[in-house]
C-alpha cells in the first residue's frame, strides 16, 4: 500500500488569497508547488512570455550566434543533427526552419535509432563531410560527443552544440571528490546543465534550448520573418517540454501554457492532421493529448521506422499530404502499443522467474524485444514496482537499453559510478540510455545495485496530499479556480484532496470491459455524491472484503453498502452533451 503524506508547508494563505483573489485552498496548493513569495505566485498565475528568461543568459549563446551568422554570411551548408524522439524532432524542426528563414542552406539529419543509436556518431560526421557540410548544429544531443566533434573539427567542419542533457564528468579521488566536466570541443556549447552556465532555470528541454537560440538570432538580426516564426516555434517548444517530461515549473509553465493556447489554432498542417486523425477537438487540446496521444504518434516513427517521417509530417506543405502521413503515424503507434504490452508481460514474467523483485535497481535483459520499446517498458515496470528500472535489449552491435528512475535516485549519476561497463551512455536524473557488451550485463546489474544507497523505505509509493478536505467543501466555485493551475503535468500535478470515512453506499461497474466504476457516497455533512474510480476494481473489492467481511464487495454493488473508507481524490468539472457537472475521482483508498 501507499504511504500518505499531508503537505504541511507554511505561508500566509489568507494574505495570498486576498491579494490574488483566490480561495485559501488554492493558496495552499500553490505553496505545495514550492512557491514561497508573492512574486512567484504572481508569475505562476499570471506569467507571460515577457517573464521568460533572456536567451543571452545561456552560456555560449553569444558565441553560437556569431558563429552561425558568420557561416550563413559565408554561404556554408549547415546541417542540423537532432534525435529520434519528440524533443529531438521538435528541436530539429525549429532550428532547420529558423536557419532557412535566415537564408542558410540548412538541412536535417536525424540518427536512426537502430543503425546509428543516440546522438552524434562517426558515420554522421563522415556523411556530413561527404555532403560538403561546413557547419553542424546539434540539438537535444552533442554534450557527450567529444570524440565525434573532434573528428568534425579535423575535417574543418564547424560545430555548435545545443543540448540539455547532463554534462559528462569525472570524479577526482581524494578526501573530497572533485567533479570535472568533460565538455566537447565545439565553437559553442549551449547546455543549461553546465556548471558555468548562469541561466536561472536549468530544467528546460532541447526544444526550448533550440527555441532560445532562434530567439537570440531573431533579436540580433531583426529579421521580421524569423520574429513571426517564433509564434510557431513556441508551439513546438511546448510540445517538446511536455513529451520530454520536463517539470511544468518556472518558465516551462509559461512556455507550455502559451504554446498550448497557440496549438489549439495551429497553422502547422502536420499537427492539425495528427489532431484530426486521433479525434481530438482542437479547442479541448491539453497536456494529456500532447503527452499521451500526439507525442506517442511522433515517437512511434523513431521507434519502429525512421523519425524522418515525423519530421516530414511537420514540414508538410499540403493538408492532404499531412493527413496521409498522420494516418501512417497513428497506425505505427497502434502497433507500438501492442508490442509494448507483450514486452511488459515478458519483463514481469522474467522478474518473477529470476526473483529480481528484491533488487534496488531492476536490470531486465529482454533480447528479443524491439530495442526502441525499452524506454516505454522500463517506465511501465518502474510504475508497477516503484524502483529504478533498466530494460536491456539485443541490438545490432551488443546490448542497448533505456532506464527510468524514481524520486530520490539520480539515474545518470548512478550510471557514472559503473561507467566502465558502457560503450556509450547519457541521460539525466530520471531517464537514461546506454550501450554495452552482452557479457557485462550481469556485472552491471550487480555493481549498480551494490552502489545504490536507496533503502526499502524509499520503495514505498508516496502519495502527497495537498489539502485534507471533505467533499462538502468541493463546490463549482473551487473547481473553476482550480483551472487557474492548469496546465497540469510533472512538477505541477493535478491537486489531491483527502477525506476520512466517506460512506460508500452503492456501486456500478461501467465501460465495455467493466473496468471502471461509479459509486454513490455519503459525505460527513450528510450529502450524497457520486465518485468515479478508474483503478483496480478487484483490488478495491478485496480491500472491502478484508476490512468488512466476506461478501462486502457484493453488497456494495447490490446497493446495500454502508462502508466507511478514507479516500484521496481529485475534483473538477465534466462536460457531457453540453451539460457540465462536478466530478470526483478516487485515486487511492485506505
Amino acid at each position: 500500500m501507499e504511504k500518505w503524506y499531508v503537505a504541511a508547508k507554511k505561508a500566509d494563505f489568507n494574505a495570498w488569497a486576498e491579494k490574488f483573489h483566490i480561495d485559501p485552498v488554492l493558496a495552499r496548493i500553490l505553496r505545495n508547488r514550492g512557491l514561497t513569495s508573492e512574486a512567484e505566485v504572481g508569475k505562476f498565475l499570471n506569467g507571460r512570455l515577457e517573464d521568460c528568461y533572456s536567451p543571452w543568459l545561456l552560456k555560449d549563446m553569444e558565441a553560437a550566434v556569431e558563429a552561425i551568422l558568420e557561416a550563413v554570411e559565408q554561404g556554408l551548408r549547415i546541417r542540423v543533427i537532432g534525435d529520434y524522439d519528440v524533443d529531438g524532432i521538435c528541436s530539429a524542426y525549429i532550428l532547420t526552419k529558423g536557419l532557412q528563414i535566415l537564408g542558410a542552406g540548412a538541412d536535417t539529419a536525424i540518427p536512426h535509432r537502430i543503425h546509428d543509436g543516440y546522438g552524434l556518431n562517426d558515420h554522421l560526421i563522415e556523411e556530413a563531410r561527404a555532403d560538403g557540410i561546413g557547419m553542424i548544429v546539434t540539438c537535444d544531443n552533442g554534450i557527450a560527443a567529444a570524440p565525434q566533434i573532434a573528428l568534425a573539427n579535423s575535417y574543418g567542419i564547424r560545430v555548435v552544440v545545443t543540448d540539455h542533457h547532463e554534462v559528462p564528468f569525472t570524479l577526482e579521488e581524494g578526501e573530497a571528490a572533485l567533479r570535472h566536466e568533460l565538455l566537447p570541443p565545439a565553437l559553442a556549447v549551449i547546455d543549461p546543465k553546465q556548471e558555468q552556465c548562469r541561466y536561472p532555470f536549468s530544467g528546460i528541454c532541447g526544444g526550448v534550448v533550440a527555441y532560445k537560440l532562434i530567439c537570440a538570432l531573431a533579436e540580433r538580426t531583426g529579421n521580421g520573418a524569423l520574429q513571426k516564426a517564433l509564434e510557431e516555434f513556441l508551439e513546438f517548444a511546448a510540445l517538446a517540454t511536455v513529451c520530454d517530461v520536463m517539470e511544468l515549473a518556472d518558465e516551462n509553465r509559461i512556455i507550455v501554457k502559451e504554446g498550448l493556447r497557440r496549438l489549439k489554432n495551429t497553422s502547422n498542417l502536420g499537427i492539425r492532421a495528427l489532431t484530426e486523425v486521433n479525434g481530438i477537438e482542437p479547442e479541448k487540446l491539453s497536456t494529456y493529448h500532447l503527452g499521451f496521444v500526439i507525442g506517442p504518434c511522433i515517437n512511434a516513427t523513431g521507434r519502429l521506422d525512421t523519425a524522418k517521417r515525423a519530421l516530414e509530417l511537420l514540414q508538410s506543405n499540403s493538408l492532404g499530404e499531412a493527413m496521409t502521413a498522420a494516418r501512417e503515424l497513428k497506425e505505427l503507434n497502434d502497433s507500438r502499443k501492442n508490442l509494448t504490452s507483450q514486452g511488459v508481460a515478458e519483463a514481469e514474467e522474467l522478474l518473477e522467474k529470476e526473483r529480481m523483485q528484491g533488487d534496488k535497481v531492476l536490470v531486465i535483459y529482454l533480447p528479443q524485444v524491439h530495442e526502441s520499446l525499452a524506454g516505454i517498458i522500463a517506465g511501465r515496470i518502474r510504475e508497477r514496482y516503484n524502483r529504478p528500472t533498466f530494460i536491456l535489449t539485443k541490438g545490432e552491435e551488443g546490448v542497448k537499453g533505456s532506464g527510468r528512475s524514481v524520486e530520490g535516485y539520480h539515474m545518470y549519476e548512478g550510471m557514472t559510478k559503473v561507467k566502465q561497463y558502457f560503450t556509450k551512455f547519457g541521460g539525466h536524473a530520471m531517464a537514461a540510455g546506454l550501450s554495452m557488451r552482452e557479457e557485462d550485463v550481469e556485472a552491471f546489474r550487480r555493481d549498480l545495485n551494490a552502489g545504490c544507497e536507496l533503502s526499502e523505505e524509499d520503495f514505498i509509493p508516496k502519495v502527497h496530499i495537498d489539502v485534507p478536505m471533505p467533499l462538502d467543501y468541493a463546490d463549482r466555485k473551487l473547481a473553476d479556480q482550480l483551472e487557474l493551475l492548469e496546465p497540469f503535468g510533472v512538477g505541477n500535478p493535478k491537486p489531491l484532496f483527502a477525506q476520512k470515512n466517506l460512506i460508500f453506499l452503492s456501486g456500478y461497474k461501467m465501460g465495455a470491459n467493466k473496468n471502471c466504476a461509479r459509486y454513490r457516497v455519503r459525505t460527513s455533512g450528510g450529502r450524497e455524491e457520486q465518485i468515479m474510480f478508474f483503478g483496480d476494481l478487484d483490488g478495491f473489492g478485496r480491500f472491502l472484503d478484508d476490512r468488512y467481511g466476506e461478501g462486502s464487495e457484493e453488497a456494495l454493488y447490490a446497493g446495500r453498502g454502508n462502508f466507511a473508507v478514507s479516500v484521496v481524490y481529485q475534483m473538477g468539472k465534466n462536460t457531457y452533451k453540453g451539460r457540465t457537472q462536478m466530478q470526483f475521482v478516487m485515486q487511492y483508498y485506505g
